[in-house]
């Protein structure tokens, strides 16, 4: 099973192999003996999630009967480390990337848990910059210099990591070529901040194995940017870019 990352929310996501990879191993990890059990994240603000979620769920309802159960994240709240329990896949959603670094931190080591037995990530945008150890969650300064648009900044200043979930290693960010967010990846591996980061663009996801971290790939129809430290020395290359339409 896999760690989805994918660079933007589901309205950015016109090629179908994103959902399709991904429901297809929810399938395989029953053994087509049931449906699978997926819990879905997304935060919700003054009932914002009764407008969104259908973007997430519409797309797994249609390509495979499912049991979803719908976790709903409030600002300043927690999510309950039991509604991972037994789920054969996770869907955590878009929006403002510091309530879902908060609000799942207590429930971030039954994520892993259930990660590491098997189940499936899928992080759309947010929910793909939260999965590293240590997350940047949002801000457009480095020591006072821009480093990406301000519109990208989850209303933070300075750039700020704060604790992820804990399923990669590398920092990640999102909406990278079509938001400007590359140039802050970039920035906190230059500044040390982190030693690696990937910028992931629209309608394209980097897919991680379990079983082989190292056997990644890059699925949709744009790039994932890899930066490398260490300082100043970084580099930036791209991850073999696939371009899939079905």
């Amino acid at each position: 099973m896999s760690i989805f990352l994918v660079g933007g929310g589901p309205d950015t996501v016109s090629t179908p192999v994103i959902f399709d990879q991904f429901t297809a191993e929810a399938r395989r990890r029953t053994g087509g003996s049931r449906p699978p059990r997926i819990a879905m994240v997304l935060v919700d603000h003054e009932g914002s999630a009764e407008y969104f979620l259908p973007a997430y769920l519409d797309p797994l309802h249609r390509r495979t009967p499912s049991e979803v159960t719908t976790v709903l994240l409030r600002r300043h709240g927690h999510v309950d480390p039991r509604a991972f329990d037994g789920v054969d896949a996770i869907v955590v959603g878009g929006g403002p990337t510091p309530v879902y670094a908060e609000g799942l931190q207590t429930a971030a080591p039954a994520i892993r848990q259930a990660v590491a037995a098997g189940a499936s990530y899928l992080g759309f945008s947010a929910g793909a910059m939260i999965a590293p150890e240590r997350a940047i969650v949002g801000g457009y300064r480095i020591r006072g210099v821009e480093v990406c648009p301000e519109e990208a900044s989850e209303g933070l200043g300075e750039v700020e990591l704060r604790a992820g979930l804990g399923l990669v290693s590398f920092a990640v960010d999102v909406h990278a070529a079509q938001a400007g967010t590359l140039g802050r990846a970039v920035a906190a591996v230059v500044h040390g901040l982190v030693d690696r980061a990937v910028a992931v663009d629209e309608n394209t996801a980097l897919v991680l194995p379990h079983a082989d971290p190292g056997e990644q790939r890059v699925i949709g129809t744009n790039n994932c940017w890899l930066v490398r430290g260490p300082g100043p020395k970084a580099t930036v290359s791209v991850l073999g870019s696939v371009i899939t339409r079905g």
